[in-house]
């Protein structure tokens, strides 16, 4: 997995910090952002954040470059609505020599991974003959058209790759950009940087909360699970690390 902050506000705490100040003050608009040193602005998002005010914070958004990242993931990130994804499509780019992420589990057991390594070559197999019949097929049809020979060749290899992908597995690796609003990557924190989240976004969440922890260190101080800076929403369901968890995100020991 490879993930790269590729794009984000800059001075991105001051622009919520003047998005603040408009909110409780009778400032104008062309001096909003006079006054505010780096240690007014770091009080006032303190006291923004410590006060649940968050609106303020979807004025900042980040955009990330995410590779080496399976399908199945790709269906649990997109279930984070207020975020934008652009991926890398199966529809137009061919998967006849397709990455796959094996998970950790499976590579620790020799027999496992040897079973599961067999499985993507029988699908990689699969989906390549799929291919090879539909595109003689859809060649054939758009020549008895009158399309040329070149053109034939292009759309059939397009639309036989189209109904292929279908045999492949959530295992498949694939790339994508994703802009998220500060406010909602602190939510999409909550729930994925969370114990009991599945291993592989986990591992993603974690990421991505380093690399904005850098640029915005004020905003996402206390950024991670819900735990760090309150009590376990899970229940009985609880991972009960909430101390390991505090002293990991928080560094609080």
């Amino acid at each position: 997995m490879n993930v790269e902050l590729l794009q984000y506000n800059p001075d991105c705490e001051k622009i919520v910090a003047a998005a603040a100040k408009l909110c409780y003050s009778s400032s104008q608009i062309d001096g909003i952002l006079s006054g505010l040193d780096t240690e007014k602005t770091v009080n006032f998002i303190n006291r923004l954040m410590s006060m649940g005010h968050e609106s303020p914070i979807e004025h900042i958004s980040f955009t990330f470059g995410i590779e080496g990242i399976s399908r199945s993931l790709l269906a649990q990130i997109t279930r984070h609505r207020i975020a934008s994804y652009s991926v890398k499509s199966q529809r137009y780019v061919n998967e006849g020599q397709f990455e796959y992420v094996i998970p950790k589990e499976i590579e620790s057991d020799e027999k496992a991974k040897a079973i599961f390594i067999k499985a993507m070559e029988d699908d990689e197999k699969t989906y390549n003959e799929l291919c090879e019949i539909l595109s003689q097929k859809h060649y054939n049809a758009f020549i008895a058209e009158g399309i040329d020979e070149k053109k034939a060749k292009s759309r059939a290899e397009k639309k036989a790759i189209e109904d292929a992908r279908y045999v492949l597995p959530n295992a498949c690796e694939t790339k994508m950009i994703a802009t998220f609003n500060a406010r909602s990557l602190i939510n999409f924190f909550h729930h994925r940087c969370c114990e009991r989240a599945q291993w592989e976004i986990r591992d993603l969440a974690c990421k991505m909360l380093e690399l904005v922890k850098e640029v915005c260190p004020t905003i996402f101080r206390v950024a991670g699970p819900k735990c760090v800076s309150g009590q376990c929403p899970e229940g009985a369901m609880t991972c009960g690390k909430m101390a390991e968890k505090r002293k990991l995100f928080l560094g609080q020991e």
